[in-house]
Parts: structure tokens; C-alpha cells; sequence
């Protein structure tokens, strides 16, 4: 499994979890976003794009919402996971791809 950074969980804004209610809908967003919080990037998008399909017509900005992820980011996802891709290997990005080293941005 590759090394990732866990990144903290997204404040959802819709009014159910706003108010601090323990309902069902503030649960279900809490249990989402502690499960994002825990993936990696591909893992995060493919997550998210299951989320999206079934949810139906309106998923992609319902996932958004509540997950803080893109549109796009989302869209890949449902994309990848029409398009059967299989597992990863080894990478989770493309060769060159991300940030630049911090050596090479700022030579000294």
C-alpha cells in the first residue's frame, strides 16, 4: 500500500450538520468524510464517484458538498469506475506528476 498523507475531515455545510444534529443525514456525512479522510487520492475519487452514481441525477454535486472534493475530481471517478480500470500499480499518479521538489522550484 502506498504512503499517504491522511488529510483532516471536510466540515460538511448542509444544514442537518450545521445544526449539530445527531439525525441520520449528519451521521451518514460524518461517516463519509472519516472514510475520505483515510484514502488515498485514486481511492478518494473512485469512493467518491460510487457515492455519485447512486445518488442519481444531482449525485456529482451532492457528493461534492458534502465531501468537499471537485466536481471534476468526482467526474474522474465515475469515469474510471465505468471504465473498469484495475488496480493500482505501485503508483497513484502518473509519472511527473504533483507538486515539483522543493529543490527544484527554489534552486539555492
Amino acid at each position: 500500500m502506498a504512503d499517504h498523507v491522511q488529510r483532516g475531515t471536510h466540515p460538511c455545510p448542509c444544514p442537518s450538520c450545521r445544526t449539530a444534529s445527531l439525525d441520520e443525514v449528519a451521521r451518514d456525512h460524518e461517516a463519509i468524510n472519516r472514510v475520505v479522510a483515510g484514502l488515498d487520492e485514486r481511492q478518494r475519487r473512485l469512493f467518491a464517484g460510487l457515492l455519485a452514481l447512486r445518488q442519481g441525477h444531482g449525485g456529482i454535486i451532492a457528493v461534492a458538498r458534502v465531501t468537499g472534493l471537485s466536481r471534476t475530481t468526482i467526474r474522474r471517478g465515475i469515469q474510471e469506475l465505468q471504465a473498469g480500470l484495475g488496480e493500482a500499480h505501485g503508483r497513484i499518479r502518473r509519472p511527473g506528476a504533483g507538486r515539483r521538489a522543493l529543490e527544484k522550484k527554489r534552486p539555492r
